[in-house]
C-alpha cells in the first residue's frame, strides 16, 4: 500500500504546523467541527487509507493481505512511540471498552476486593467494574468535586482490599483532565493498580509510561485521534502480562499463529495475545495513518506541542464565548494540570439541544454533555472556526 501520509512535510517552524495540519482535515471545507468527544472526522490521511482499501479488496481480494498485515503492525509501534512504552507491551483492540474488558475480567480476582471509581464515569469505564459483582468485587464510587477528580479522594477511599483505580484521563463531559502522575505515584506506593481509561487524552497530551507506570491503559482512535470508529490500543505492561488470564483466546492469540493446522495452544509472550483473531485491517491502517500526524509533530516539535495547542485553543474559545455572554461550567484550573479542549458552558435562555440544532443549521457541530453544549476543540481549529461559534451566542 503506498504511502498515506500527506507527501508535504510538517513544518519545522511550529507556527506553521497547525495551518499544515489543518490542510489534513477535508471537514474544513463544510463545517466548524468541535465534536472530538465525540466523534471526530477522519483526517486525510486515515481516509485515503481506508479508499485504497477498499479499490485493492474490491479488486484484488486478499492478495495484498501481507501489506496490509504490515501497515497495521506500524500502528503498535507508533503506539509504543506515542506513549514512551514497549511496543510488545501494545495490544490492538476493537474499542475502549474491549481493552476495560481484557483487563476486568482477565485480573485475578478474590471476593471482597474492591475497585475505585470517580463518580460520573463514562459507561464503558463503569459496566465492566460493576459486572464483577457475582465475584464478589465491589466498587467504590467517589465524588468528584464540580466535575474535579481529587487523587487525594481516590486515595482516601484505598482500604486493605483495594486492587485497582479505574480512572478516565479526562472527563468526556467536565473536561477535567486528572493528575496521573500524582495518582500513579500515591497509588502505586499503597500497591494499588492504575487503569487508565485514555481516550479523551490519548494522542493530545503528554504521557511517558517510563516514568509515569500507568499498569494499564485501553483507548480507540475515533475521537482525537482522528481515525475511524472500531479501532484502537491498549497497553499492558510487561509485568502484568501473566497475572491477567486471557478470557478470549483464538487462532491469532499463540505463537506461530499462521501454522494452522500445526498450531498449538502457546499463548504469544506479548499483549498480542489478547488479539484474539481476524482483525479490523481497514480500521487499524487507518488508525496508524491518522497516528502518524501526532508523532511526527512530537518527533520534531516535542512531546507537549499538540496539547499546548490545544489549551491554548481552548481558552480562546472560552474567551469568546464569555464575551458573547456564555457561562462555562466547570473551571479546570490550573489548565497545564487539569485543562483539556473540552469546553462546556450553558447559552443564556436557549437549551443544549435548541442550541445544537441551530449550530449544525449554521455549520458548527457541537454536542450536548455534563448539562451544557460541548465544544471539543482540536489543533486545527482557527479562529475562524472558534469566531462561527462564539457569534452563534449572540445571535
Amino acid at each position: 500500500m503506498s504511502e498515506s501520509l500527506t507527501s508535504i512535510p510538517c513544518p519545522k517552524q511550529l507556527d506553521e504546523v497547525w495551518s499544515w495540519w489543518r490542510d489534513q482535515m477535508p471537514v474544513t471545507n463544510n463545517w466548524a467541527y468541535f465534536d472530538h468527544s465525540a466523534v471526530a472526522p477522519l483526517s486525510q490521511p486515515a481516509a485515503e487509507t481506508l479508499r485504497q482499501f477498499t479499490d485493492m479488496a474490491s479488486t484484488s481480494g486478499d492478495v495484498h493481505w501481507l501489506e496490509w498485515s504490515a501497515k497495521v503492525e506500524t500502528l503498535r509501534g507508533l503506539t509504543a512511540e506515542l506513549v514512551q512504552c514497549d511496543k510488545d507491551e501494545v495490544a490492538l483492540v476493537p474499542n475502549t471498552t474491549a481493552g476495560i474488558n481484557i483487563v476486568a475480567n482477565g485480573y485475578p480476582w478474590q471476593n471482597g476486593d474492591n475497585v475505585v471509581l470517580p463518580e460520573g464515569e463514562f459507561p464503558s469505564n463503569r459496566f465492566p467494574w460493576l459486572n464483577l459483582a457475582d465475584r464478589g468485587v465491589e466498587v467504590k464510587t467517589i465524588a468528584r468535586r464540580d466535575g474535579r477528580v481529587e487523587v487525594d479522594d481516590l486515595i482516601a477511599a484505598i482500604d486493605d482490599n483495594t486492587k485497582m483505580i479505574a480512572v478516565s484521563w479526562v472527563g468526556y463531559a467536565s473536561g477535567f483532565r486528572i493528575d496521573l502522575d500524582a495518582l500513579v505515584t500515591e497509588a502505586h506506593a499503597r500497591g494499588v493498580l492504575v487503569f487508565l481509561d485514555a481516550i479523551q487524552g490519548m494522542g493530545i497530551y503528554p504521557l511517558d509510561l517510563s516514568t509515569c507506570d500507568v499498569d494499564f491503559l485501553s483507548a480507540d482512535g475515533h475521537k482525537w485521534m482522528l481515525g475511524p470508529e472500531g479501532a484502537g490500543v491498549a497497553v499492558i505492561r510487561r509485568r502484568h502480562l501473566e497475572t491477567l488470564r486471557c478470557e478470549n483466546v483464538g487462532w491469532a492469540s499463540v505463537r506461530n499463529a499462521h501454522l494452522f493446522s500445526g498450531a498449538t495452544f502457546d499463548l504469544r509472550d506479548d499483549a498480542g495475545r489478547f488479539e484474539t483473531g481476524s482483525a479490523n485491517m481497514s480500521g487499524l491502517m487507518a488508525f496508524a495513518s491518522s497516528l502518524e500526524l501526532f508523532v511526527e509533530v512530537g518527533r520534531i516539535h516535542g512531546p507537549a506541542a499538540i496539547g499546548d495547542r490545544v489549551l491554548e485553543r481552548a481558552a480562546r474559545l472560552r474567551q469568546l464565548i464569555t464575551e458573547k455572554g456564555a457561562k462555562p461550567l466547570f473551571q479546570n484550573d490550573p489548565p497545564e494540570i487539569h485543562g483539556s479542549g473540552i469546553v462546556t458552558f450553558e447559552v443564556p435562555g436557549e437549551s443544549p439541544a435548541d442550541f445544537r440544532t441551530r449550530a449544525i443549521e449554521n455549520g458548527v457541530v457541537v454536542s450536548c454533555r455534563g448539562g451544557g453544549v460541548r465544544a471539543s476543540v482540536h489543533v486545527y481549529n482557527d479562529d475562524v472556526d472558534l469566531k462561527r461559534l462564539a457569534d452563534l451566542i449572540s445571535s
